[in-house]
């Protein structure tokens, strides 16, 4: 027998064949023999592809998370960029100088970086959405809706201003109408109000970059992360949106999120009513004046002692009320939700009043049997006045004892509506459980106590075939001793 190996056996997976001439009738046969580690199993290729997909889908996933966090940072960047220039021009620098095209071709610059991140972000979303659906064609994901999200998204991201480009090299005159306040906008006026009211839009649209936020959050949440959160929504069909992240964060969170919310809104919101206001000679174009309008505002107290004057302000101070309504609806929740007294401390409550309430009852019952026995003694006197006055005091005591048992049978109706219906499902599982375990039990004894009859029968069905065996042998035996004697 001569053993070879053959070429090309030898695998990732450590196969050697061995060729065994004349093994069965003189032929060929070839051996497989699998020489892999010891205490490990040999792993299937379809469980190798499940896993490199999903070693593939985790880098994705981490990938995304890092062009997330790289695109709001460089959307925070352009924005602070953007008050920086509207800050310093013209009380640095004036508008069209070198200093204010360089600034604002930083804020071009951010804003070209931060299309490339928006785009890469959604090249390794379609990526991971052909992951998902077995490689199916790229062309699939590009629906209606992804393209207006997408084209959306880059519309918003490109906005910012542009007005140094246009007053590179023109005078810079101080009386233009658009410098006729202490800090006015970055632009030299001689493009008319027209460019100025258009750079201003701009300015304050940039803000809209923050909705990468929503987005950072989602990504970065523990929510997110946590392999059990995942494996739970999923069995009940609950998508991991920014909204069920939002409802967790105010759940666990409630008084951190909307501090955090409200003092990001305020100084944002106090910063574009002051570059709203600086084009005209109003007391809202100074950063602590918009301060307290915008905390009013928010209050919805409105004392009037400061109004905005133009309509970007106005605008500004209107979605501030709208938030300040919303905010405080929200800080009405947590309250009362903090407030209001958990599961335990009901039970302790309703049954201390329930308690409470059997005491006066009894009181009212005894009362009602003490006015019953004086009225019954005062009808044997002849004065009716104290007869009438017991009638009085009887009606009375009978009034105050349906009324206590009228209260004891609402707070009993209010407690029985606080059962706990998971505590009654888990005992309802047990009492199930325990009667299928007696079921069974049941059925075994049946069981055994067929078997048992089974082998008596067959004990009663040996003796009966054994009797006249007996029998017979014993009959001719007495038969012989009595002819011997």
């Amino acid at each position: 027998m001569s053993s070879v190996i053959r070429p090309g056996a030898r695998r990732a997976s450590n196969m050697d064949c061995v060729n065994c001439d004349g093994f069965m009738n003189g032929g060929d046969c070839e051996v497989s023999v699998p020489l892999s580690i010891p205490g490990k199993r040999m792993m299937n290729p379809v469980e190798g592809d499940d896993l490199y997909r999903l070693r593939d889908r985790k880098l994705l996933i981490e990938d995304k998370k890092r062009l997330c966090a790289l695109a709001l940072g460089t959307a925070l960047l352009g924005v602070l960029l953007m008050i920086v220039h509207a800050e310093m021009c013209p009380a640095v620098y004036h508008p069209g100088s070198k200093s204010a095209v360089f600034i604002n071709g930083a804020i071009s610059l951010s804003t070209g970086c931060l299309l490339i991140l928006i785009v890469a972000f959604h090249y390794k979303d379609i990526k991971l959405f052909v992951m998902d659906h077995n490689q199916v064609d790229w062309r699939i994901a590009m629906t209606s809706h992804r393209v207006c999200v997408i084209s959306l998204e880059l519309l918003v991201c490109a906005v910012h201003p542009v007005g140094s480009y246009w007053d590179r090299g023109l005078p810079y005159n101080s009386s233009t109408p658009s410098s006729s306040s202490s800090y006015p906008l970055c632009v030299t006026g001689h493009w008319g109000q027209g460019f100025t009211n258009l750079e201003l839009l701009l300015s304050v649209l940039m803000f809209m970059r923050l909705y990468l936020v929503h987005r950072a959050i989602l990504l970065h949440s523990k929510v997110l992360l946590s392999a059990s959160y995942r494996s739970i929504g999923s069995l009940n069909n609950i998508n991991f949106t920014f909204r069920f992240v939002l409802k967790v964060l105010m759940n666990k969170y409630p008084a951190r999120t909307l501090l955090v919310f409200i003092l990001l809104f305020w100084l944002s919101a106090s910063w574009m009513l002051t570059l709203c206001e600086r084009q005209t000679r109003a007391a809202a174009d100074h950063m602590n004046t918009a301060l307290w309008l915008i905390a009013i505002t928010f209050l919805t107290v409105g004392y009037g002692d400061v109004s905005p004057n133009t309509g970007c302000g106005k605008v500004v101070c209107l979605l501030t009320g709208v938030m300040g309504v919303a905010c405080t609806a929200m800080l009405v929740a947590v309250v009362t939700k903090k407030l209001a007294l958990n599961k335990g401390e009901k039970h302790v409550h309703f049954f201390m009043l329930d308690i409470q309430v059997s005491k006066r009852i009894r009181h009212a019952a005894a009362n009602v049997l003490r006015e019953c026995w004086l009225l019954h003694r005062a009808n044997l006197s002849p004065r009716g006045g104290e007869t009438r006055r017991h009638q009085r005091c009887l009606l009375e005591a009978i009034r105050v004892f349906r009324h206590l048992r009228l209260k004891q049978r609402r707070l009993r109706d209010y407690a029985s509506e606080m059962v706990d219906l998971p505590k009654m499902q888990m005992i309802m599982c047990d009492l199930s459980a325990n009667w299928n375990n007696s079921y069974r039990e049941l059925e075994q004894r049946i069981l055994s106590m067929e078997q048992k009859l089974e082998e008596l029968t067959h004990c009663f069905q040996q003796t009966s075939e054994l009797c006249p065996t007996c029998c017979g042998s014993v009959l001719p035996r007495s038969g012989d001793r009595a002819e011997e004697q």
